[in-house]
């Protein structure tokens, strides 16, 4: 089983069904934990620093996404100012050395922290967990490779690096920083099944080895032809706003996704996207039961699914040994 931190609305544990691994989520938001009640998802309502592995004691993977809002791009970026001091209290943590999180600034930067502490925990217990998934934003992966040296001391095989949701059956392009680790055995990053998009290449082009890349079109084909245009700006200028044709990979699906601007092939306004559509740019089924509010910034921070599902196959699956020549 698996016990997921900041779950959520279940994006980490739709993509755990599909790899066939039970979970239960740990939810401090309203909003998501009412998503995740009408979906039939486990769930504790409550902040992960209130808990830790000794309170669920069946779990033998550990799955993790913490707020990514101070070290995206589009946020303040107090995460990435306080890279150093990260990375100084996840070295500090490895040698069982106490951190005051509050040196971070930002109380959401040390939330990254969490996981470490319920993975070391759980080691010193004497019931590590056999499998660990942790994903984030791009800008987290320093974080990442300082877990990775902690955790190998701890007798993990781990891999960490960063991944485009596209080439893993998403219809959208993403990013994400992400860790798996093994106890029992080697690990490695899942392998990507579709080919990476790259502007104005067709989807036909490309690695023949690899499948095309998925489009808005394929996944919301009830749509017809559209183009979207961004509520952000690109290259610096907000007045800049990007577009993408239905043709394509949608933008990465952030919490103001309502806030993109749909027309037709004639600049005409067309209806933005359904919390439905959203979530199944983001991997979720078209009957999501999606609750509570703020829907478009619980469709933002969830996992997406089918990469969550790629990551736990990785980690839980057992690879074969590679034996020296």
């Amino acid at each position: 089983m698996i016990v997921d931190l900041f779950a959520g609305p279940g994006g980490l544990d739709h993509g755990a069904a599909l790899a066939g691994v039970p979970s239960i989520g740990i939810e401090w938001d309203a909003n998501a934990v009412a998503t995740r009640q009408a979906a039939g998802l486990p769930t504790v309502h409550g902040d992960v620093r209130r808990y830790g592995p000794a309170d669920f004691p069946a779990a033998t993977v550990l799955a993790g996404g913490s707020p990514c809002q101070t070290f995206t791009v589009a946020g303040g970026g107090a995460g990435r100012a306080a890279l150093a001091d990260v990375l100084h209290a996840v070295r500090r943590m490895g040698t069982r050395k106490s951190v005051d999180p509050v040196v971070l600034g930002d109380e959401r930067t040390g939330l990254v922290l969490e996981p470490l502490r319920w993975a070391l925990q759980a080691a010193d217990s004497g019931r590590p967990f056999e499998a660990i998934v942790l994903e984030q934003v791009p800008q987290a992966l320093p974080v990442w490779a300082a877990y990775a040296e902690v955790l190998a001391a701890d007798g993990y095989s781990v891999a960490t690096g960063v991944l485009r949701t596209e080439q893993f059956g998403l219809p959208q392009t993403r990013r994400r920083a992400v860790l798996v680790a093994r106890l029992d055995g080697p690990v490695t990053l899942p392998e990507p099944s579709r080919r990476p998009y790259r502007r104005g290449v067709a989807q036909e082009a490309g690695d023949a080895r690899l499948k095309p890349w998925m489009s808005m079109r394929e996944a919301l084909p009830d749509r017809g032809e559209f183009t979207v245009i961004s509520n952000y700006g690109t290259g610096g200028n907000p007045k800049n706003r990007g577009r993408r044709h239905s043709s394509e990979p949608a933008f990465t699906v952030t919490g103001k996704i309502d806030r993109n601007r749909i027309i037709d092939a004639h600049g005409r306004e067309l209806p933005r996207f359904t919390h439905a559509e959203a979530g199944v740019l983001q991997g979720f089924p078209a009957d999501y039961p999606w609750s509570g509010n703020d829907i478009p910034q619980q469709i933002g921070n969830a996992c997406p699914t089918l990469l969550a599902a790629e990551l736990v196959e990785a980690a839980t699956v057992r690879q074969p040994e590679v034996i020296a020549a």
